[in-house]
């Protein structure tokens, strides 16, 4: 085998080569590495731009999409506002479409659940409530039934604690509160404390309404047996009264008064019209059996009814008319005392000199007594119980 032989290398050579070649990297190095971390900053500014205009477009883009939902979001809202709306209106609705249910269908045991709760408030217990319907312009009027009839003072309070017979003027207010007409009734009430006021706007038109606050109102203040309504202008003996509806306090749901059924007033302008007289059938009809309006009496069951029902029942032209229309659809006792409606001398002093003394008297004529301020001093000497009637009543 052939050998090939040369020349050995010097080690100083070889290291000379070793830092030539160190050098030459060295050299290169220096010429390239260091644009390195100027070309990763450039990069990552490029980077971060990138980013923050990516991040900008999402933003306007996500605004642009809350813009552009905002009146459909803002729609949406009033719809829900409007079936909250709604909805409040038909649970109101139900409520007293099942209160109505329940009073029929429970009937006695309902209405005496019902005044058992009554009883365990801080009611004013009293055997009979009188409420006399009066007007603003009608103080003339109450001062004849004060001289006469109507207890006032110490003897007023004493008939409330002694026989429980509450006796108030009925009567809301005008039309402009804190006015001159009711302050007039302020200072009329401060002397003589014989007023039930009511939130009421007086007006003729309004008698229904008012008869209902007022059954609505009485209940609330006094636990009563019976809530009697009477005009002021109407002779009333108070002995009697109370002696008749003693006889029906053991009897639910009574009704007294003088029964009628007047023709319905159809014709426009006459006096107690009846615009909703086509309910009532063809021309020349009759109303159902009520009492007349001038004096009634009904038991606590049905004030309490007439309390708990009074945003539904419906009110008619004629404030008579409207509470037999309450009470006709119930199982009530309608009771037709024609001692509650008399007429005036002659008829009731024939009547008190044979033993027959009337509950109330006044003229059909006129629904009252004929010039009630002359004449219901006339009236009460002529048809009157006595003064000492009412206290010789045993309740």
């Amino acid at each position: 085998m052939l050998k090939m032989r040369g020349k050995s290398v010097p080690g100083k050579i070889i290291l000379t080569l070793c830092i030539a070649s160190f050098l030459v990297g060295t050299l290169f190095t220096r010429h390239t590495w260091p644009y390195a971390p100027i070309l990763n900053e450039v990069h990552f500014k490029n980077y971060e731009q990138k980013m923050r205009l990516l991040s900008s477009k999402e933003c306007d883009r996500k605004r642009k999409l809350v813009e552009d939902n905002s009146g459909d979001i803002m729609g949406e809202v009033a719809k829900t506002h409007q079936a909250i709306q709604s909805l409040d209106k038909t649970i109101s609705t139900l409520e007293m479409e099942l209160e109505v249910a329940r009073v029929s269908l429970l009937g006695p045991k309902f209405m005496s659940e019902r005044m058992e709760a009554s009883n365990k408030t801080s009611l004013q217990k009293a055997f009979v409530v009188i409420g006399i319907n009066t007007a603003f312009s009608s103080k003339k009027r109450r001062d004849s039934l004060r001289e006469t009839w109507m207890l006032t003072g110490a003897k007023l309070n004493k008939l409330a604690k002694e026989k429980g017979i509450i006796i108030r003027f009925v009567i809301g207010h005008s039309a402009t509160p804190g006015g001159v007409l009711d302050q007039a009734i302020d200072i009329e009430e401060e002397k003589y404390h014989d007023f039930l006021r009511l939130n009421h706007v007086e007006g003729y038109h309004e008698l229904s309404t008012k008869t209902q606050l007022y059954f609505s109102t009485a209940v609330s203040i006094w636990d009563a047996e019976f809530y009697v309504k009477v005009d002021d202008d109407v002779h009333v003996n108070l002995g009697m009264l109370v002696t008749e509806l003693a006889r029906y306090r053991s009897k639910p749901r009574t009704y007294l008064g003088c029964m009628k059924s007047g023709p319905v007033l159809f014709q426009k302008g006459v006096r107690y019209h009846e615009p909703e007289y086509w309910k009532f059938g063809e021309e020349g009809n009759k109303y159902f059996r009520h009492a007349t309006g001038q004096i009634y009496a009904i038991s606590k069951d049905l004030a309490t009814y007439i309390s708990i029902n009074s945003g539904i029942l419906h009110r008619y032209a004629n404030e008579d008319v409207s509470l037999g229309s309450w009470l006709i659809g119930l199982d009530v006792q309608h009771i037709d005392d024609r001692s509650m409606c008399c007429g005036t001398p002659p008829d009731c002093e024939w009547k008190k000199q044979v033993g027959n003394v009337c509950v109330a008297a006044f003229d059909w004529s006129c629904s009252g007594i004929c010039k009630s301020v002359e004449r219901m001093k006339f009236v009460h000497n002529s048809c009157g119980e006595g003064d000492g009637a009412v206290w010789n009543v045993d309740l």
